[in-house]
């Protein structure tokens, strides 16, 4: 599996808002497809703010820049913000049709609500490669142009669960010895897939192992930094000392927990292990500084390579089977646990 190798540049690739024209009426006439050689692809991100998805833009950014250094192609990438607007989203792929770009990845915000970005690409023959955000199998099969890069959510529940078994297991986590793990869950948004996926293997898998849980509380911060800490800082007014474990859904939230105990009157010695997923630069480096106890390594940029992969492929209408297909819709990128002893070989 490829690894991060070495630091990122600390610019990130620019995210185009786009201003988008309501028109009310009879739908205009398509432009006619690519005539200039050029490969455009359009990319609709949920929120540029997350830190995962600015991320794997940036690393998507370096697939392009890279490919057009080596094989001296014309390539073209936009990147849009829905800002957590599907409506908006809906809005910016008809408008990435409507300006012929050729292949179009889209970050769903909801990824119950794929019909009008389904319908008109499907209209328009553009094909569609959703990403990170994974919409239901059945939406996929609607048409053979529809393909999913990502990653399997529960497995990285499965994943984190091994990983709090691991330091329960030390014996140093069950401060009030009672025989039951006091924890709290920090879940991405109210009824996502991936949120839920995320929760429940976590403390399924501990709970197939044999390790008894006391949930005191959950909540939800929707990925969010700032959200994790006003959430906790609630909580840890509540239970304080009490809370052994704090399980989240994204290092993001994991981070806000951590700022809400550092900002707490609670001593180290009480507060609990916090644990994330994603790998994102500023978790590794949380776990690296010891105030991570672990995270799940959530493959940014293997993902990127994926999507340039299958958009350079769909765009110049080459053949998909050199691709890692499965089921002819969906290429899986694989988690990896990260601790303090192997957190060096991510970053």
């Amino acid at each position: 599996m490829k690894k991060k190798k070495g630091r990122r540049s600390a610019v990130m690739v620019m995210l185009v808002v786009m201003l988008v024209l309501c028109g009310c009426g009879t739908r205009q006439k398509l432009p006619a497809r690519k005539t200039d050689g050029k490969i455009k692809i359009g990319v609709s991100v949920y929120d540029q703010y997350d830190a995962f998805v600015a991320e794997l833009m940036q690393d998507l950014n370096d697939q392009v820049l890279g490919a057009k250094a080596e094989e001296k192609q014309d390539i073209v990438l936009e990147v849009y913000n829905a800002a957590q607007s599907q409506t908006k989203q809906n809005e910016q792929v008809r408008d990435m049709i409507a300006a012929n770009f050729d292949v179009i990845c889209v970050n769903l915000v909801d990824r119950t609500a794929p019909t009008e970005v389904i319908n008109a690409a499907r209209d328009a023959d553009v094909p569609i490669i959703f990403f990170n955000r994974e919409l239901v199998e059945d939406d996929l099969q609607r048409w053979d142009k529809l393909f999913y890069v990502g990653a399997d959510a529960f497995v990285s529940g499965k994943m984190q669960g091994e990983l709090a078994l691991d330091a329960i297991q030390s014996g140093t986590v069950d401060r009030n010895g009672d025989g039951a793990i006091q924890y709290v869950v920090l879940e991405g948004e109210a009824g996502h897939q991936d949120a839920i996926a995320r929760s429940e293997s976590s403390v399924n898998r501990m709970l197939e192992l044999g390790v008894k849980l006391d949930r005191l509380t959950y909540a939800i911060a929707n990925w969010n930094r700032a959200q994790a800490k006003t959430q906790m800082d609630k909580i840890i007014r509540q239970y304080g000392a009490d809370i052994e474990l704090v399980l989240a859904n994204n290092d993001e939230m994991a981070l806000g927990a951590i700022d809400a105990f550092e900002a707490s009157d609670l001593p180290k010695a009480q507060r609990p292990l916090i644990f994330g997923i994603d790998g994102t630069e500023a978790g590794l480096s949380a776990v690296c500084d010891g105030k991570l106890e672990a995270t799940i390594y959530n493959d940014a940029e293997g993902q990127a390579a994926a999507i340039f992969q299958l958009a350079h492929h769909l765009a110049l209408e080459e053949p998909l089977r050199d691709l890692p297909l499965v089921g002819d819709k969906y290429i899986r990128l694989p988690y990896e646990k990260v601790t303090r002893d192997n957190v060096l070989e991510f970053k």
